[in-house]
């Protein structure tokens, strides 16, 4: 993709860096009074650690793209030994866990009075990582959890805040592979640490209807617990809390970790509730992880059944896990959203949910994710109430295939191709006006998604001499780099066409860097989460 370098050259700044601070930033000003004297001995004890486990998940990788494999790990005393963990009454009903960017007001609000037995509010990946939406996404946060979280419903003409309700709220910091930007003078800060504590350093476990929660997003290894483990510890013991004060539930969405979620879980026994199957997360992974081998060149994404082995695999062993020593087990979003002004593609959008919701259920998990309060009532509608807990499936083998080849699933299209660079083009403009999850056609397009597309794109580049993908006409088109260049440029005047007549030059102009940046993250392989 040569003709790329240029366009890069001409690539105009962004407008906010990522995870970072703004020119002109004072800590001591900026941040809440006393902040500073909680984070940095947190910050020379954790981020040395965090960057370490970072090399290891690079050595992993490299690893597994020479041909060795994530694998289950020989048995231990949190696999042997029969420890529980004792689930408190609060949240034993987690059928439904509504999730949302928490930098939304609105949403926030309107989820948390969805009826939604959970709602997860998120700093991850439904919200792009620029320090405007990360400070309104804290205030957000310690507003809900106090319950004095309002919004203007333009339409009603009046001030709608958080109803009364026995709702879990949980709280999803960015991951562990991230660095948050001159917060301290030449240094880098965990980012996992710096959103954990600077939430934990403003709550009063007073005005919280039940401990402060987290969501663990990214991890990629059983080791990577204990330093969370050590994190909830160091601050309950500066807060004055009982150690074990601060829960946690956690994604399981990488592929090393799905061979090590009892290790996981044992490590962090005094504090974790629920393991959660992060699916799209875990695709994108799962892709990256096998980069290397054609035959897992994935078809069309929207062609790939929910219950398809890789993920049904993983599915029935998650709650099995869980179960074993008294977890819930959460199952993952379904993509597809309703819609309120389209009654086809919401009467698609419910049916598609129930049976998804229905088939998690079957497989013994206690509850899932949405991400639309329509979809609230069909989702809980498809879990015994209040968890399945005592249930645990006939002949469960403890170490399943979690790699089995996708052979004989959906298509592999010239058109899926162009959806799958259409959508990361139209995702990456949002990101690049703050948003981090973005509604394309009837999907909720969020970072795992993305990355999902970057990958098959970049998977179809790579065999595009063993793997055949077929033309609009039925016949064989290599995806050579020039072919995706063109594609770009194809789906870019595409979208730009599609735009109101009169749209401002800035506005075609970050579609344009959009389409750049994209198109650089396949090129260079940036797979990770960013």
């Amino acid at each position: 993709m040569s003709s790329l370098r240029t366009q890069m050259e001409l690539l105009p700044a962004p407008v906010q860096a990522m995870n970072s601070a703004p020119a002109g930033f004072d800590p001591a000003r900026d941040l809440p009074e006393g902040f500073l004297e909680f984070l940095l001995p947190l910050h020379r004890s954790f981020t040395p650690r965090q960057r370490d486990l970072i090399e290891k998940r690079s050595a992993t990788i490299a690893a597994s793209h020479e041909g060795r494999l994530p694998n289950y790990l020989p048995p231990s005393p949190a696999t042997k030994d029969t420890w529980q963990i004792e689930l408190p009454a609060w949240c034993r009903d987690q059928r439904n866990q509504m999730t949302g960017p928490a930098d939304d007001a609105e949403l926030v609000v309107k989820m948390l009075n969805s009826g939604a037995p959970g709602v997860m509010l998120d700093l991850e990946d439904s919200m792009a990582n620029v320090w405007p939406q990360l400070m309104q996404g804290v205030t957000n946060i310690l507003a809900a959890l106090r319950g004095e979280l309002t919004y203007f419903d333009r339409k009603r003409d009046r001030t709608v805040g958080i109803l009364p309700s026995d709702t879990v709220i949980s709280l999803r910091p960015r991951g562990l592979h991230l660095r948050q930007a001159r917060i301290l003078e030449g240094e880098k800060v965990c980012a996992s640490l710096f959103d954990v504590a600077l939430i934990a350093f403003q709550v009063d476990p007073a005005k919280l209807r039940h401990p402060l929660t987290f969501y663990i997003p990214k991890s990629e290894s059983a080791e990577e617990a204990m330093w969370w483990r050590a994190l909830f510890q160091a601050i309950a013991r500066w807060k004055g809390w009982p150690t074990n004060y601060i829960k946690c539930m956690a994604l399981v969405e990488s592929h090393p970790l799905a061979y090590q979620m009892e290790e996981f879980a044992g490590h962090l026994r005094e504090h974790i509730l629920a393991l959660d199957l992060g699916r799209w997360d875990y695709m994108a992974s799962l892709i990256h992880f096998n980069l290397h081998d054609p035959n897992w060149v994935l078809p069309d994404r929207n062609t790939i059944p929910h219950d398809v082995a890789f993920f049904q695999n993983l599915r029935n062993l998650l709650p099995d896990t869980c179960h074993k020593h008294g977890l819930l087990a959460i199952g993952g979003m379904t993509a597809l959203f309703p819609s309120r002004e389209d009654a086809e593609l919401n009467a698609r959008a419910l049916a598609v949910l129930e049976k998804d919701k229905k088939n998690e259920a079957m497989s013994l998990m206690d509850g899932a994710w949405t991400g639309h309060p329509d979809q609230n009532e069909i989702a809980v509608k498809q879990f015994p109430a209040p968890n399945q807990l005592s249930a645990r499936p006939a002949n469960q083998d403890p170490h399943p295939d979690l790699r089995p080849a996708p052979a004989g699933v959906g298509q592999r299209t010239l058109a899926g191709t162009r959806a799958a660079i259409r959508t990361v083009i139209r995702y990456r403009n949002g990101v690049l006006n703050g948003h981090g999850a973005s509604l394309l056609d009837g999907y909720m397009e969020d970072l795992a998604t993305d990355r999902i597309y970057r990958l098959m794109i970049a998977q179809r580049v790579r065999h595009r001499d063993v793997v055949t993908i077929l033309d609009d006409n039925g016949h064989a088109i290599a995806h050579t780099p020039e072919l995706i260049t063109r594609l770009f440029d194809e789906e870019l005047k595409r979208i730009v066409g599609d735009l109101p007549a009169g749209t401002p030059e800035d506005v075609i102009e970050r579609y344009t860097q959009a389409r750049i940046l994209s198109e650089r993250m396949i090129v260079t392989e940036e797979f990770n989460p960013q």
